[in-house]
């Protein structure tokens, strides 16, 4: 029955009838061509549905190591950077770095604070190109102040303050060159305005600052001259009605106190009750040591008053690089000091006197006269006055 569905017509020729099968044979050929083909396009629709499956999770796996980095970098921004740099997500160049610090959200102002005050060559050149990045023309001093102290916190260590003021006051005059006859000027007059805006807005400083006192003290900073008195009038007025916006201010009265330590870093605490090490985030200011268990950390986990204490170098038989915080008239007796329990609650302090551990003797050395210091002493003050000698110099030489 087949055979005979498939016969055909007795009129054809013989070369007629071959032609016919021929085509039939190409005709089947075609088809499983068609059907290999199909095939491949599958595989290869396969191949790439794979592909993009790969590269989504390359992509989510650098996403999830990028914001690993960013954290790494709250906790100790030279190990985040150096995460994200030997990880390839970023380049360890000046300008790409400062973009990173300058953009990047999620960052933690006193990290980047931090990391900026750094006198390492390559840190200079990031200070440099993020400096840079602010755009201060047509600006009056307070208003480019505001801008640049919005973009980190400034570190509490004088000779990073130093740096990184030094750099803002060139780029300043760079953006407007007919306001200040030097840097130095801009210098001294950005630190007679952050300390006023200290002395104005700080609970803790009950002698303010008065529009005469701040002319006084900024006469003959212009190279042997005195600035305009409408200028320093403006600048007190815009202070005195607006203080700096802090960042990572949430109302707390205590983000004043940290404004402009004298001293911050990483140490190593000896427990009082537990004698463990424990590595915490201590910050100098207003004679009190703060403790907070990360530089993110809104409150202190403890505070201890400086009042009636000495600092001295100890030796440790664990730890090198040891200081002691101890009351001298008072052996055997707790030091004043509070602690916030993991609950919350804010208790008494269990020690003695205080052991603390640095990284290098250096380090020690720097915190034992910063502790010292801070009893009687503002760092801004000796930055100022070293600058408005070197004025008073040029002026005499000139």
């Amino acid at each position: 029955m087949m055979e005979c569905c498939h016969q055909l017509p007795s009129d054809f020729s013989m070369e007629e009838r071959r032609e016919i099968e021929n085509l039939k044979l190409h005709k089947q050929d075609l088809l499983d061509d068609i059907q290999k083909l199909k095939w491949e396009i599958e595989n290869v629709m396969a191949e790439i549905q794979d592909f993009e499956s790969a590269e989504e999770n390359k992509v989510l796996e650098r996403g999830k190591q990028f914001s690993s980095g960013k954290k790494k970098f709250n906790m100790d921004p030279k190990k985040g950077i150096n995460y994200l740099v030997e990880n390839s997500l970023l380049e360890w160049k000046p300008q790409t770095v400062a973009e990173f610090l300058y953009k990047e959200e999620g960052l933690n102002k006193t990290a980047i604070g931090d990391f900026l005050g750094e006198r390492e060559e390559m840190h200079l050149q990031i200070l440099k190109a993020f400096v840079e990045l602010h755009e201060f023309s047509d600006l009056n001093l307070v208003q480019a102040l505001r801008q640049f102290l919005w973009s980190f916190r400034l570190p509490g260590e004088a000779q990073k303050i130093d740096r990184m003021m030094e750099a803002f006051a060139t780029r300043y005059c760079e953006c407007n060159t007919d306001v200040f006859q030097s840097t130095d000027t801009c210098y001294i007059l950005s630190f007679a305005i952050i300390m006023l805006n200290t002395s104005l807005h700080n609970p803790n400083v009950k002698d303010k600052t008065t529009l005469e006192r701040f002319i006084s003290m900024n006469r003959g900073i212009n190279n042997g001259e005195d600035l305009p008195n409408e200028l320093l009038t403006k600048l007190y007025e815009s202070i005195r009605n607006e203080p700096f916006k802090i960042p990572e201010d949430d109302g707390n009265d205590l983000t004043h106190t940290f404004f402009n330590p004298d001293r911050e870093g990483w140490l190593l605490k000896l427990g009082g009750r537990v004698k463990t090490w424990k590595r915490r985030w201590f910050i100098l200011t207003d004679n009190c040591l703060y403790y907070f268990e990360y530089t993110t950390d809104k409150e202190p986990r403890g505070i201890i008053p400086l009042e009636n204490l000495c600092v001295r170098e100890v030796n440790c038989t664990r730890k090198p690089y040891c200081l002691e915080l101890y009351n001298p008239n008072s052996k055997g007796q707790k030091i004043k000091a509070c602690k916030t329990e993991t609950d919350g609650r804010v208790v008494e302090g269990k020690h003695q006197s205080y052991m603390i551990c640095a990284s290098t003797a250096e380090e020690r050395d720097d915190w034992i006269e910063s502790i010292r210091a801070s009893i009687t002493k503002d760092p801004f003050y000796d930055l100022v006055s070293v600058r408005k000698k070197k004025i008073i110099k040029q002026t005499q030489q000139d």
